[in-house]
């Protein structure tokens, strides 16, 4: 009978292959190559099969992924990257538009709003990576990022500010009754929160 460290690296191995896509994903936000992307990926899922006993928790196996590459990153390639704003390939980073039936006008302020978050330095677009596009909550951002969870809300909150004043200050009927305003909305922000 195995006990429950060996279920779960059962768990880790079963599922990894799922999770592929988003650490793709992921790693190309963070790397800006593909070529690194790949080899982060690759990194990753090796250092999680080695150490697929530490895994914990069955139900968040992709934020401990996500955490491993996110470090693997800081001590690898971060030196490389961190200040880069260089454009992602169109082609590459295109494969992860969330709808391949999207008219043109989608496709074309999708695009504006990936350039506004390329211009972003890396700890904004990591936290607007993994909270917007990877859907993660507050609490696994912090996990990943090895933040506190004050700190991933306010450059969540700083990274919205500075991608919504590249499309213009908020009108008049995204100010809500109470004196809360609610920021401009943004596709590419699944959630929209009030401040």
């Amino acid at each position: 009978m195995q006990n429950e460290s060996g279920v779960m690296s059962d768990v880790v191995a079963l599922n990894l292959s799922e999770c592929l896509p988003r650490l793709w994903r992921f790693a190309l936000r963070l790397t800006r190559d593909p070529h690194d992307a790949e080899d982060l990926v690759q990194r990753t899922c090796l250092r999680a099969l080695e150490k697929k006993h530490l895994y914990r928790d069955q139900n968040r196996l992709l934020s401990w992924l996500f955490a491993i590459e996110h470090r693997l990153w800081l001590s690898d390639f971060s030196d490389r990257y961190r200040h880069s704003t260089d454009a992602i390939d169109d082609n590459e980073f295109m494969q992860s538009f969330p709808d391949k039936s999207a008219g043109p006008e989608d496709v074309f302020f999708y695009q504006q709003v990936r350039s506004a978050v390329n211009q972003l330095r890396e700890p904004y677009r990591s936290v607007i990576q993994l909270i917007a596009v990877e859907e993660c909550s507050y609490e696994e951002c912090a996990q990943i990022l090895e933040i506190p969870i004050g700190t991933v809300m306010s450059r969540l909150s700083r990274a919205r500010q500075m991608i919504g004043t590249q499309f213009g200050p908020p009108t008049s009927a995204e100010t809500v009754a109470d004196d809360s305003t609610v920021l401009p909305f943004n596709p590419f922000l699944k959630r929209q929160v009030k401040r």
